[in-house]
């Protein structure tokens, strides 16, 4: 999961190489923290936070299909 939301946030950054995804594993569930340059932090939370939303559905249906529980947080 953690490369899929690299693939996408790197996608939407202005800068790229300062993309960085981390995965912390819990006994229920993984949270995966995403964190971006101050200024791609829009782009990637979207507007009304409509491309976070579609990152947290995406990460929920892959989730969904190898049994495990996902959260995403966008880190500042």
């Amino acid at each position: 999961m953690k490369e899929m939301v690299q693939f996408i946030a790197e996608a939407l950054a202005d800068e790229p190489k300062n993309v960085e995804v981390v995965e912390i594993q819990g006994s229920h569930s993984t949270i995966v923290e995403l964190k971006v340059d101050e200024r791609d932090r829009g782009k990637i939370i979207g507007r009304q936070g409509r491309t976070a939303d579609a990152m947290r559905t995406l990460l929920k249906a892959a989730g969904r299909k190898v049994g495990k529980t996902y959260i995403l947080e966008i880190i500042d």
